[in-house]
């Protein structure tokens, strides 16, 4: 089979190139902001103030750290706060490859959020069916069996028919393929590998049906890419896509506490700069 031939193997399969997306959310929407590490109620709290000092809108904040390392009360006072400003509260299943004994995820960030083993398949379960007994709708997904295991636990009812599966951006997704993959074993939220280039996105796009989140400010430990003015065209090509800010130069805080508090506000408040930023080049685009 010579290239040509692979390329229309892959048409026929339905994973032909992208180009301008009609899809939208439910709400008729294009796009929608996403603030990543938004580590505990104290964090949220920053986040929220800032956005409505900007006038920006938050659609979703996303939790890093992980459910294990949030106490009920915080889970359920970021619940308060998402419910009171509609804001979709996103939590981290743990614990994962990098946080555990074995050297590979200490050398490799391609295994850093794997599930090894059993038992820690299990304690991922487990932080899933506490997370929604608390009230909590999505969860943040790095290990791809376990997101083939919730999306069958959700087809039998053991998980509500409504519980978001986000993919974490350390579970590589660089094409069609993959993409279709991952909405197959029940992701209802991909996050896309962060140096795409827009027709791969297109291709994505093409070959799925839930959101795409995307990097638009991409930090350090996962290539540092600054990407504010291809946002109108990756809107273009990939909507619906949740806009997310992550931020160069910041320090990896997870897992965060009482210790790094300051420094988790701080840089939640300035992602929500970023996003203004980047509201004003679309603002900027439906002007012209």
């Amino acid at each position: 089979m010579n290239l040509r031939e692979a390329r229309a193997l892959l048409a026929d399969r339905g994973f032909a190139a992208g180009g301008e997306s009609e899809k939208r959310f439910a709400d008729g929407a294009p796009y929608k902001v996403e603030i990543p590490s938004c580590e505990g109620p104290g964090v949220m709290r920053a986040v929220l103030e800032e956005a409505k000092a900007r006038g920006v809108t938050v659609h979703r904040v996303s939790q890093g750290s992980g459910v294990m390392m949030l106490t009920d009360g915080e889970i359920e006072e970021m619940l308060e706060l998402g419910a009171a400003h509609d804001v979709e509260v996103c939590l981290f299943l743990g614990p994962r490859g990098a946080w555990d004994i074995g050297g590979q995820a200490k050398v490799s960030a391609a295994v850093g959020n794997v599930a090894r083993g059993n038992e820690m398949v299990a304690a991922s379960l487990c932080d899933a069916f506490r997370a929604v007994e608390l009230g909590v709708r999505s969860l943040l997904v790095g290990d791809l069996g376990v997101l083939e295991l919730l999306g069958l636990l959700k087809k039998d009812g053991s998980l509500p028919s409504d519980l978001v599966l986000k993919t974490s951006v350390l579970m590589p997704l660089p094409n069609a393929t993959t993409g279709a993959l991952y909405e197959r074993l029940g992701a209802t939220s991909l996050n896309v590998s962060t140096d795409l280039p827009l027709p791969v996105l297109a291709e994505i796009r093409a070959a799925t049906t839930v959101p795409i989140d995307m990097y638009i400010e991409v930090p350090d430990d996962q290539g540092g890419h600054v990407r504010f003015y291809d946002v109108p065209e990756v809107v273009r090509v990939a909507a619906p896509v949740y806009l997310k800010m992550g931020l160069r130069n910041a320090p990896n805080i997870y897992p965060v506490g009482q210790h790094l508090a300051g420094t988790a506000e701080a840089l939640g408040r300035e992602r929500v700069r970023r996003a203004e930023l980047i509201l004003r080049l679309l603002a900027e685009q439906d002007e012209g």
